[in-house]
């Protein structure tokens, strides 16, 4: 079995899309996913400009409750409420729903939906191991696997069986290529 880990902020759209996927990669291959946070609001510090949008720093709450949740119970059950955060029975629609129902739906005390700066340090740490793998200059989501990462890939929709499965063997034997740096597509629809 090999474990892929992925490093994700809890509020980027497109990520929860590539999570998706890697979790349907698990139902065609023997990966298992070890779920870990990574944080846009770290990753913009010092910027002048703010590609997120978030002057108040909203995007600090969901990485800090992600962050007590991975502390305090693990990677599985940061996975479960990555999961049901993103739920559209649990009030996501085209962003995240509640934190404390998510936290219940997962089967984890709701009092971590109350997580502050105290977990600032655990968030940044987990970040930092982040951009070990591949610099400073990519986003959410970094996927690390048997010495290989990439950043994404993005998806605008979630492949499904065999299709996941591909996605997954073409991405790792790219990004296991020695030398290889970035690869940047487009897949063209029928028409």
């Amino acid at each position: 079995m090999t474990t892929a880990d992925i490093w994700f902020d809890p509020s980027c759209p497109a990520t929860w899309v590539t999570s998706r996927w890697l979790i349907e990669v698990t139902k065609v291959r023997p990966v298992r996913v070890r779920w870990n946070v990574m944080s846009l609001s770290v990753l913009n510090e010092g910027r002048d400009d703010d590609p997120e949008g978030d002057p108040e720093g909203y995007l600090w709450y969901p990485v800090r409750v992600c962050a007590a949740v991975q502390q305090k119970h693990g990677h599985e059950a940061l996975g479960r409420f990555y999961t049901e955060l993103w739920n559209k029975d649990n009030g996501a629609e085209d962003w995240i729903g509640d934190f404390e129902r998510a936290l219940d739906r997962a089967g984890l005390p709701t009092v971590l939906a109350t997580a502050g700066p105290e977990y600032d340090d655990a968030v940044r740490a987990s970040h930092a191991e982040a951009m070990a793998q591949l610099g400073p200059h990519v986003g959410t989501p970094i996927i690390a696997v048997d010495g290989a990462a990439f950043f994404g890939p993005v998806l605008s929709r979630v492949p499904l069986g065999e299709e996941a499965g591909r996605l997954w063997d073409g991405t790792l034997l790219v990004a296991s290529t020695p030398g290889f740096h970035e690869l940047i597509g487009h897949a063209r629809t029928s028409s």
